[in-house]
């Protein structure tokens, strides 16, 4: 759609020149031709008739010139014709209320005149001299001639725009057509590459979204072995150590030795603290309560952790969250998971808000602390700058059709949001 979205804009674009480059290639024809039609008429009827009388304003010339014009220039292809002095005056014109007036001559008139030659161009009606004119376009020629005197005047033709107008359209079907159909056959050789490279492209786009998934997978499979293993193997016997050190504390206590009944107690309080450390990260790496209890324990547990490492998470778990799919409900909690880990690392101490709401019938967590915040730039260095996970949770969110987003500046706090498309678990099953 992109590709059909940018070809259409592309004709557009190229119909668009094609009648700027007619119009003035055509426009400029027709100045060339009137010119040297006005070179034609000068020579062969004006000049013949231009007297010394006329160039003074006598009347009886003036009538005398005014009939070899209607007769010989004025018709379909001339609308106007005037004979002007070098002050502006109008010496002559088909229009009897213009002879006799004075006007500011334009500054192509006085070059014509200052620089001997013919001079064409498309006139612009807006003067005063133009006022009985009724076209909104015309093409205008001077040309300097001399009275047989040697009283220098210019005379001046106006002709009409249309058969500019047409040949315009006329060079502009012909660059359209000839354009078009070479762009039309480019598109039709490109096509089929442009179609393998997207079929490839896309393919790729599949592999890397399966590849992300294998790998998040196998972090979770990993993520369960350590955290069963942990569980099963050193929390059991740190557990079973503290029984026996209270055990033995309760013994030495009948005998009376009460410093080695002290010692045993302060060890038993040093391995139930240790143990405690190992549930949160194993509450850290694999949260049971996830799968068991739901997304709302289970980021209750994350607070709870957080707490230790001295981020006060304040929840807000407004939304219902029943009806959230598996998969988004593991997004949900990996990204409230890596940024309140963010958080613990950059920001402790700190106060963390982490909200859910439906808005717009959407999900939304949002996760804001009032730490010292960041340049957003740091994301996008290297993995080992340390924001490898964050990068990987952009990632996700992408290929599940939500959207994660980050305002943050140094010394304005963090705030993440994570909108994610409904999506109900009751029609999944269905």
């Amino acid at each position: 759609m992109r590709l059909a979205a940018g070809l259409a804009a592309v004709i557009v674009a190229v119909a668009a020149l094609a009648g700027f480059g007619a119009q003035w290639l055509a426009e400029r024809e027709a100045v060339n031709d009137a010119a040297q039609v006005t070179n034609v008429l000068a020579e062969a009827v004006v000049r013949p008739v231009l007297s010394d009388a006329l160039a003074a304003g006598d009347p009886a010339a003036v009538a005398a010139f005014d009939v070899a014009v209607r007769g010989q220039i004025l018709g379909d292809d001339v609308v106007r014709v005037k004979i002007w002095s070098p002050e502006g005056r109008v010496l002559y014109a088909d229009e009897p209320q213009l002879i006799g007036r004075t006007f500011a001559l334009e500054e192509a008139q006085r070059e014509a005149l200052d620089a001997p030659a013919t001079r064409a161009a498309v006139s612009d009606l807006s003067e005063d001299e133009n006022v009985f004119e009724s076209a909104p376009r015309l093409l205008e020629v001077y040309r300097p001639m001399w009275a047989p005197g040697g009283q220098q005047v210019l005379f001046e033709v106006y002709y009409p725009y249309a058969p500019v107008a047409a040949r315009s359209a006329e060079l502009w079907r012909g660059f359209t057509g000839v354009t078009l159909s070479s762009l039309l056959l480019l598109v039709v050789l490109t096509a089929p590459i442009v179609w393998t490279l997207l079929r490839q492209l896309r393919g790729a786009e599949t592999r890397r979204a399966e590849l992300l998934q294998r790998a998040v997978d196998a972090s979770d499979a990993e993520r369960r072995r350590i955290a069963g293993s942990l569980h099963d193997g050193p929390v059991q016997e740190l557990v079973a150590t503290s029984y026996g050190a209270e055990s033995a504390a309760v013994d030495a206590d009948r005998r009376g030795d009460v410093e080695a009944a002290s010692r045993m107690r302060e060890v038993a309080g040093s391995v139930r603290g240790n143990v405690r450390v190992l549930r949160s990260l194993l509450v850290d790496i694999y949260p049971e309560s996830l799968g068991a209890a739901g997304l709302a324990p289970a980021l209750r547990d994350l607070a709870a952790t957080a707490h230790a490492r001295g981020v006060t998470v304040n929840l807000d778990l407004g939304a219902s969250l029943d009806h959230l799919s598996e998969a988004h409900e593991r997004l949900l909690y990996r990204v409230a998971q890596e940024t309140l880990r963010n958080a613990a690392t950059h920001a402790a101490p700190c106060t963390v808000s982490l909200s859910i709401a439906r808005v717009d019938g959407a999900v939304e967590l949002q996760v804001a602390d009032d730490g010292p915040g960041f340049d957003p730039a740091l994301l996008h260095r290297a993995p080992s700058d340390g924001h490898l996970g964050t990068r990987v949770l952009r990632d996700l969110a992408v290929d599940a059709g939500a959207e994660l987003s980050l305002a943050t500046a140094p010394g304005r706090g963090t705030r993440w949001r994570l909108r994610v498309p409904a999506h109900d678990r009751t029609r999944e099953t269905a």
